[in-house]
């Protein structure tokens, strides 16, 4: 493919279908999933899609421009540590995954303990965008609690929005800085062997991320839709989804790390790195 020969749009088309291509890596997949199999509006997980796609870019152009525009060769050992990154990354998300159920299991003890705890129902008028509504919920304690206007809170997520979504919004972030990382040498190598001239390849990079930003993005709408629909079933097929989510990023992320550090040689004195 040589760019003064062919048409700049069919370059541009080509380059964002490839990146639409390339959201769709199963470790990519599986480490969205992970993330926002535990979130309940449709709106956050199409962000946590896009701000993946944002950390991936970050990465990539930076680490891939550089390769394209200075020509620096990637040794093997540190080609194969930034894969290996990712395996780990897979493996911490599925391990997060299990402690919070596990969290949420010790929770539900601990308020079941307490049942002869006599329980408060009031509501707390918010605002939200502009309209007023309240909100139900539920207080243990004594009869003088009564009072809904005199007592201490604990954070109310329903309340804050904002604040439960920064979390996995962060996270979504940093393990797309991650990814970006591992891949960027192989897709910056692959784009310099296609198109020669450095101006032209550091614009089809750019145009390659952005394809992987929508990739991503309708990828985790996709995904995120019928993991809504199904949990708000009951509350166990959601806790399974969770679980299951964060087992099999646990399980991929060991197979990567066997197969990069084991199978690849990435602790040996050989290590053997095919960018792909």
């Amino acid at each position: 493919m040589i760019p003064a020969n062919a048409a700049p749009l069919a370059i541009a088309l080509l380059g964002l279908l490839l990146g639409m291509r390339h959201a769709t890596d199963p470790d990519h997949v599986i480490a969205v999933t992970t993330i926002l199999s535990r979130e309940r509006r449709l709106a956050v997980a199409a962000r946590i899609g896009v701000v993946w796609g944002l950390g991936h870019t970050l990465t990539v152009l930076i680490v891939g421009a550089a390769i394209i525009v200075f020509k620096i060769a990637i040794p093997a050992r540190l080609g194969l540590a930034m894969e290996f990154a990712v395996a780990v990354v897979l493996i911490l998300l599925g391990i997060g995954a299990a402690a919070s159920l596990v969290l949420k299991g010790a929770s539900r003890m601990r308020r079941g303990s307490s049942h002869q705890e006599h329980l408060v129902v009031h509501a707390h008028a918010h605002e939200h965008d502009g309209a007023m509504h309240a909100h139900p919920h539920v207080h243990a304690g004594s009869h003088e609690d009564t009072d809904a206007m005199h007592h201490d809170h604990m954070i109310d997520v329903d309340a804050l929005p904002a604040f439960a979504a920064r979390r996995p919004l962060l996270r979504s972030f940093a393990v797309g800085l991650v990814h970006g990382l591992a891949g960027s040498a192989a897709i910056a190598l692959l784009v310099l062997s296609a198109i020669p001239q450095p101006l032209w390849a550091t614009l089809y990079l750019a145009i390659f991320c952005v394809g992987t930003i929508i990739g991503m993005g309708l990828i985790t709408t996709a995904i995120a839709t019928p993991f809504m629909v199904v949990s708000r079933q009951a509350s166990w097929i959601r806790q399974t989804l969770v679980t299951g989510s964060g087992l099999l990023s646990f399980g991929f992320g060991l197979f990567l790390a066997y197969q990069i550090g084991i199978v690849d040689h990435l602790f040996s004195t050989a290590p053997i790195w095919i960018p792909q």
